[in-house]
């Protein structure tokens, strides 16, 4: 069954597959097309999972993982350069 620390990681692969910067609906795109099944499985999850997907973008951030919001144009994440 997939968890909010999941998404964490689905979020981060995203952005990744999709050239380190992405629109939060293409990440939304990538992770259903990627992970259907197991969020089909996940119970409360299913009807949750866009907006943990933004917790999860938030501590990717927290994390430094991710650029700050303020950084970026509104409704784009971008994976923080090493």
């Amino acid at each position: 069954m997939a968890s909010r620390q999941d998404l964490m990681d689905w979020v981060h692969e995203a952005i990744g597959s999709l050239g380190g910067e992405a629109s939060i609906v293409g990440v939304a795109k990538h992770i259903w097309e990627q992970h259907e099944d197991e969020l089909r499985a996940s119970g409360e999850l299913f009807y949750t999972w866009q907006y943990d997907m933004r917790w999860a973008a938030q501590r990717l951030r927290d994390d430094d993982k991710l650029e700050a919001a303020a950084d970026m144009p509104r409704g784009m994440w971008a994976l923080k350069s090493p």
